[in-house]
């Protein structure tokens, strides 16, 4: 019933269509009706089939104004023309042909659309002769017509150049946006995959070690041991040369990218206490909690949690200004983790009150932290407090820990 009761949307053609009806329903009524015994009595000859036929030739082209205004146009215009000179009353089609001229004018070149006011003012002009008007009167009322309809139409053209042209600027940039957007997540990935090629190679090369180790000291079952424990070996060792080469892909140009050493060697988890210590020097007010049971997280979740919280802070110090206070809060659950960092702002107006800096809703920090949550299956949000300030609030699920405390 909601889909059967929605309204349809009302195309240009179908208003122009019933636009062209209503005038020419009008015009034939008018000229009928209205004022046939006038007609008579000035001399005018009566309103008949052919003089039906022209004013539906001069009104229902009206219909096709937009698609087709040149041929509308001279279907009117020649309609009225012949009109006019078959004698029937002038006063009757000059409005259709004077509504196609103003769309010609709108929708073509200047060259074609003065063509088209001249002989608008010629067809008014002529019609006003017939109707044994003076000279002067016929041609002042065609030039004062046709003149404030150039000025309307020559004004719609240029707004509707303007808004086309805003709509083209709009969707490029559009698509800039997009543009920068998938370019910093996969600058993202990058610096991930570079984190995490550190965090593997370490893995698999104490992996290729240990298995060449046990090979040449286990010795306490035959052949069938060490051919396995040899397999263990040449196995990893084969994965740690195959992966040092796919992701020493995505390493090429780190250095280009990353000149100022921000995303070299993080420290993970245990380097908060440095990074909160740069931010204070910064300028701004940082407290820091954990609370839960803390526990060691894999060596890539504990890297990327750092990079969000560092991010934050990064932002924090951009956008909240100098004495603004921060509080970072981790919190360990059983199954997830937790952080929320926030800030209130240090900068005051001349009444004393707190002015926070908007940040950026959409910026390539904020796609970066998404994107590291999102690599580990969590989730994070981050926009304006309602006390004001900003906020990033993260989460992470974490596996579950056994009944020692491990995971």
């Amino acid at each position: 019933m909601q889909d059967g009761r929605r309204r349809m949307p009302v195309g240009p053609l179908v208003i122009d269509t019933a636009l062209a009806c209503v005038m020419a329903v009008v015009t034939i009524v008018y000229a009928r009706q209205g004022y046939a015994d006038r007609y008579r009595s000035e001399g005018w000859p009566s309103f008949d089939c052919l003089a039906v036929a022209l004013s539906l030739a001069a009104n229902l082209p009206l219909a096709v104004r937009r698609p087709a205004p040149a041929t509308a146009f001279c279907v009117s215009c020649g309609a009225l023309v012949a009109y006019t000179a078959a004698g029937f009353q002038p006063s009757t089609n000059l409005w259709a042909p004077l509504l196609a001229c103003y769309t010609v004018i709108v929708r073509h070149p200047m060259r074609r659309a003065a063509w088209v006011a001249v002989a608008t003012a010629a067809a008014w002009g002529a019609s006003g002769l017939a109707a044994r008007v003076s000279v002067e009167l016929a041609v002042a009322q065609a030039v004062i017509a046709v003149g404030v309809v150039g000025l309307w139409a020559a004004g719609s053209r240029r707004l509707a150049q303007r808004n086309a042209q805003l709509a083209e600027l709009t969707e490029r940039l559009r698509r800039e946006q997009e543009l920068r957007a998938r370019h910093a997540i996969v600058e993202e990935r990058l610096r991930i995959a570079r984190e995490l090629h550190d965090v593997v190679a370490h893995h698999l090369s104490a992996l290729a070690v240990q298995a060449g180790l046990a090979e040449f000291v286990f010795a306490s079952d035959p052949a069938a041991a060490r051919e396995a424990v040899g397999a263990v070996g040449s196995s990893s060792r084969q994965v740690l040369e195959e992966m040092r080469g796919l992701l020493g892909v995505l390493r090429t140009g780190a250095d280009t990218h990353d000149k100022d050493g921000l995303y070299r060697s993080a420290p993970g988890l245990s380097g908060l206490d440095e990074l909160v210590e740069r931010t204070r020097a910064a300028g701004l007010e940082v407290s820091w909690s954990v609370s839960g049971h803390q526990r060691p997280l894999p060596s890539g979740l504990d890297v990327g949690v750092y990079r969000i919280v560092q991010e934050a802070l990064t932002n924090a110090v951009k956008y909240a200004g100098r004495g603004a206070r921060v509080t970072v809060t981790l919190a360990f659950g059983t199954d997830r983790l937790t952080g929320e960092i926030r800030d209130r702002g240090g900068c005051r107006d001349q009444g004393g009150s707190a002015v926070v800096p908007a940040w950026p809703s959409s910026g390539l920090g904020l796609l970066g932290m998404r994107e590291r949550a999102r690599l580990y299956g969590g989730s994070l949000r981050a926009g304006p407090r309602a006390e004001g300030g900003f906020e990033v609030v993260f989460t992470i699920p974490l596996a579950p820990q056994d009944t020692n405390g491990g995971v």
